[in-house]
């Protein structure tokens, strides 16, 4: 076993997985899994810059994911960072800032590197499985970006868009400051179409339509798992590899979208950080489900977080 340290900075939440990994079985052991919403990316779509807030939000966490690591012995720790990094005029501010705490250099990826780290994350522990036919679809739905990967046991093609639940929330729901509560039948349908543009440009490259087996990642999918089981608190063993037909998403996403804030944060499974923006979200994985005429998808906790512990896992290998 060789025991590593990975990262996950994205738009909305920062992750950390301290885990024992295998290469030769494919065994991987989780010791520390956790996940803070730090919404680095306020912001960004709208000034091209990383808020300070945001930025002590993200280097505070970092502090706590040090004590871990170090705790854990960790032989190498791989940060990467996404979509809001990316994106930021400022983001060697953010460099230098995780570089003093955690001693290495976050890796800001490109989206197909992101889409190749999600789709390891996913789908290693899918072969064989009964009713989960090749190839797969794998989207991650993240806070800025979504990414789309098909494939069988390695990536055939990938594509990054700029479709997230912060985003989204972003453009078309917040009037005056603050979310729409709830929001109007025309600031829905705009974010639709934005959706709706996004995919065609997906399908360029990316054949969404050929895949078997809908694998869904990533916070707004996990939730959706969640509140279709009527899920009394968050809970990674009961959402992870559980399936949720088209016709609950399809239910639950015109709930979320009709609701008010109160209503969304009285969710129990709901975590705090994604009240405003979990409408959003289910309303990307809604439109990918109708695109490709998928009859259910597979919710995975495993994805990108895992993705970068394996990657680690062969390089000391």
């Amino acid at each position: 076993m060789t025991r590593v340290a990975a990262v996950d900075c994205g738009t909305n939440s920062i992750r950390l997985l301290v885990a024992d990994c295998d290469p030769a079985t494919g065994e991987l052991v989780d010791l520390d899994r956790r996940m803070t919403i730090v919404r680095l990316g306020e912001g960004v779509d709208r000034t091209g810059r990383l808020a300070p807030q945001a930025l002590e939000r993200t280097f505070a966490a970092c502090r706590e994911y040090a004590a871990i690591i170090k705790e854990h012995g960790a032989e190498k720790l791989r940060f990467v960072a996404t979509s809001a990094s990316r994106d930021a005029e400022n983001r060697d501010e953010f460099v230098r800032g995780v570089l003093d705490i955690l001693g290495v250099e976050p890796e800001v990826i490109t989206g197909d590197q992101e889409a190749e780290f999600s789709f390891t994350g996913a789908t290693k522990e899918l072969t064989g499985r009964a009713g989960l036919a090749r190839p797969y679809l794998v989207v991650d739905i993240g806070g800025g970006s979504t990414e789309f990967v098909v494939g069988e046991e390695h990536v055939r093609a990938a594509r990054s868009v700029d479709v997230g639940c912060v985003r989204m929330t972003e453009r078309h729901l917040v009037h005056g400051g603050e979310v729409s509560d709830p929001p109007a039948a025309e600031r829905i349908a705009a974010m639709r179409a934005d959706i709706e543009a996004a995919l065609d440009l997906a399908e360029q490259t990316v054949p969404l339509r050929e895949a078997h087996t809908l694998v869904g990642l990533a916070g707004s999918v996990t939730s959706v798992s969640a509140i279709d089981q009527e899920l009394p608190e968050y809970d990674s063993a009961r959402i992870h590899h559980s399936r949720v037909s088209y016709d609950r998403v399809r239910e639950i996403t015109e709930s979320l979208l009709r609701s008010t804030h109160a209503e969304r944060a009285a969710i129990p499974s709901l975590h705090p950080g994604r009240v405003d923006v979990i409408g959003a979200g289910a309303l990307v994985l809604l439109a990918i489900m109708e695109r490709i005429g998928a009859e259910e998808v597979v919710v995975s906790e495993h994805d990108i977080l895992d993705g970068i512990a394996w990657a680690v896992a062969q390089e000391l290998r």
